[in-house]
């Protein structure tokens, strides 16, 4: 049984991950089976967002410790397991999680690196590493405090608790929330809306947003004016002018 399902949706791909029986825990194959997806999808015209799922029960309950468990320094440092997540965090389109249940340690971690998180309400999201002798070490202490502020990114982290849903959308980790039953379907819906957008508009979006948590507002404010012009030079930009004037669906291709 594989343990990363996929269905193209339209113009959207799910990937489900699928270990029920490990709570879905993040192994380097698994991961690795990702980061192959998604380098696939970022080369396909016909995918334009990808939506990442576990099931109702967790999204994913962390690392897979009985493959870290034997790791000493040198095998640590030695580990494909950085660039996977690199891999991932390469991915230049739109991509959602969309999270029930659990999502701890690389779990929170994978829903950090995408670009929008919705919730079921019965979703927990937190990085317990501390509990176990260790910390967070796949952007789990960069990302969440950039996503919910200092003071609640160190109670997380310093303590190991974890939030759930609805703080987690207060604090402005995720978007929306909405009854597990249906977190999948809605994040699909949202998915779907975004891939009706100019293909390259959306890279360049997801560029600069991603850039505003990494450089200052002088440079981010280069970066987006730069990519504001060079989407002039796009048919797709022509297109979407025409057609809010002309009172139709535009249709974009990509070019």
């Amino acid at each position: 049984m594989s343990e990363l399902l996929t269905e193209q949706h339209d113009r959207v791909l799910l990937l489900t991950l699928n270990r029920p029986q490990a709570r879905n825990a993040l192994n380097n194959a698994l991961l690795a089976q990702i980061a192959d997806a998604l380098e696939s999808a970022a080369q396909n015209p016909a995918i334009a967002a990808c939506v990442i799922s576990g099931n109702e029960r967790f999204f994913a309950a962390g690392a897979d410790l009985n493959e870290m468990a034997d790791n000493d320094l040198v095998a640590t440092l030695n580990d494909v397991r950085p660039r996977l997540w690199a891999r991932i965090n390469a991915f230049n389109k739109p991509l959602i999680a969309a999270v029930n249940g659990y999502a701890l340690g690389a779990g929170c971690e994978l829903a950090l690196l995408c670009d929008i998180v919705m919730a079921g309400d019965n979703a927990r999201f937190g990085l317990p590493e501390i509990t176990l002798g260790m910390m967070p070490g796949a952007g789990g202490t960069q990302r969440l405090i950039r996503s919910v502020g200092k003071a609640l990114a160190s109670r997380m982290v310093l303590t190991g608790e974890s939030i759930d849903a609805r703080r987690a959308r207060e604090a402005g980790l995720v978007s929306d929330v909405c009854p597990p039953a249906l977190t999948q379907e809605y994040a699909l819906q949202l998915a779907k809306t975004i891939a009706a957008h100019a293909p390259l508009a959306l890279q360049a979006a997801k560029q600069a947003l991603r850039q505003s948590q990494e450089v200052n507002l002088h440079a981010g404010l280069q970066l987006e004016r730069q990519l504001f012009t060079l989407l002039s030079a796009t048919d797709d930009r022509q297109e979407g002018i025409a057609a809010f004037r002309e009172k139709r669906t535009p249709d974009f291709k990509g070019r």
